[in-house]
């Protein structure tokens, strides 16, 4: 790396709307659901969230990670606020990674990976971001990513905006 290439910034100017936000201390991967039993809570849904939402099903959705550490960091998801996976019910256990196949097949397919982080952080302690209501990442990784840049610099770089990648993914969630 040149000595001018050290200096040069990092943009990340989507973050600055979340950073000056007033924060609500709702959970945001609540009120995801969109069907009969659940218009109340689905009217009350943030609408850019709506935006990365690539999948719904009947106890699992599928979510863009907001903040995420590569291009393609999906959150799968239960509708139902637990914290933790023993309370998943044994149908939201088998639609979870039935789903969880199906989203690593999609992303091999459009994005080539070459690899995955797979896994649940639960509690705080743990690295979870919302100790309180459970998620499944699926990080796809690629030889010589930029690895390094969280663990040194606190730093992610992401080349490619969460609605770009929503719309070439929806594509293909629509299709299941």
């Amino acid at each position: 790396m040149k000595n001018s290439d050290a200096k040069r910034p990092i943009w990340a100017p989507w973050r600055i709307d979340f950073i000056r936000s007033e924060k609500d201390n709702k959970c945001f991967l609540c009120n995801k659901q969109n069907n009969s039993n659940n218009s109340a809570n689905y009217a009350e849904s943030n609408e850019e969230d709506e935006k990365i939402v690539l999948y719904k099903g009947e106890h699992i959705f599928i979510i863009l990670n907001r903040y995420p550490y590569n291009p393609g960091h999906l959150l799968l998801s239960p509708y139902r606020h637990i914290s933790d996976i023993s309370y998943l019910t044994k149908e939201e256990r088998v639609e979870i990674m039935d789903l969880l196949i199906v989203a690593q097949d999609i992303i091999k397919k459009e994005m080539n990976p070459d690899g995955f982080n797979i896994g649940f952080n639960l509690g705080s302690a743990a690295g979870a971001g919302v100790a309180d209501h459970i998620h499944m990442h699926l990080v796809p990784r690629w030889s010589g990513d930029n690895n390094f840049m969280p663990v040194i610099g606190n730093i992610r770089v992401v080349p490619e905006s969460l609605e770009a990648t929503a719309k070439i993914l929806k594509e293909y969630f629509q299709k299941i």
